[in-house]
């Protein structure tokens, strides 16, 4: 029984727990998601190569490149399917699997859900409490949220939106140090609304 065969049958356990009955009587990994095509599951007429230390092996058949892989007792597994021709690389795909769920749950820590928090002033906001509002919209800012700020106009306050507009500008201010606008103030209904973001 071939170490390459070996190999595909211990990675079968550890990472598929799927088998499937080869027709030559062997055993073949059935991977449940679509994942990398390894060993006897390659059956390109010809494969571009990469060694066990990246380097490069060129272009040969299907058969060759796994003859070289069970002569290093490694794996051989296609990882551009969609290039012309294949390209397979000589790895041991237990360590390559690792080491690619490892990225994937680095990248998956690194990626942020930004939400958008609200923030409502009026048009007769004090100052002090204008101040409290915009450290309120730093501490959302500061964790990588967007901001909206809405100020609501009632009854005759809609005579005098120009009041409203430089509330929103000097709340604006107060954050520019953290925040960079992302559209301009406009109205929308009664409301006067800005959408601020982390400033990079």
């Amino acid at each position: 029984m071939s170490s390459g065969f070996l190999s595909t049958f211990f990675v079968a356990i550890c990472y598929e727990g799927a088998f499937a009955p080869h027709p030559l009587g062997r055993y073949k990994a059935i991977s449940e998601k679509n994942d990398y095509m390894i060993n006897e599951q390659i059956r390109d007429k010809e494969v571009r190569v990469i060694g066990a230390n990246n380097e490069q092996l060129g272009i040969m058949t299907s058969k060759e490149a796994m003859a070289l892989a069970q002569e290093a007792g490694l794996d051989l597994v296609k990882i551009a399917p969609t290039a012309t021709p294949p390209v397979c690389r000589v790895i041991d795909y237990s360590k390559f699997r690792y080491e690619q769920a490892r990225k994937e749950k680095e990248n998956r820590k690194k990626q942020k859900t930004t939400e958008t928090k609200e923030v409502h002033l009026s048009p007769n906001i004090a100052d002090n409490d204008l101040t409290t509002k915009a450290n309120q919209a730093r501490q959302f800012l500061s964790k990588g949220n967007k901001v909206k700020v809405q100020l609501r106009f009632r009854g005759r306050e809609m005579a005098h939106q120009e009041n409203g507009m430089e509330i929103i500008m000097a709340f604006c201010q107060k954050l520019e140090d953290v925040a960079t606008i992302d559209k301009a103030p406009k109205m929308e209904g009664r409301n006067l609304v800005v959408t601020l973001s982390e400033k990079k």
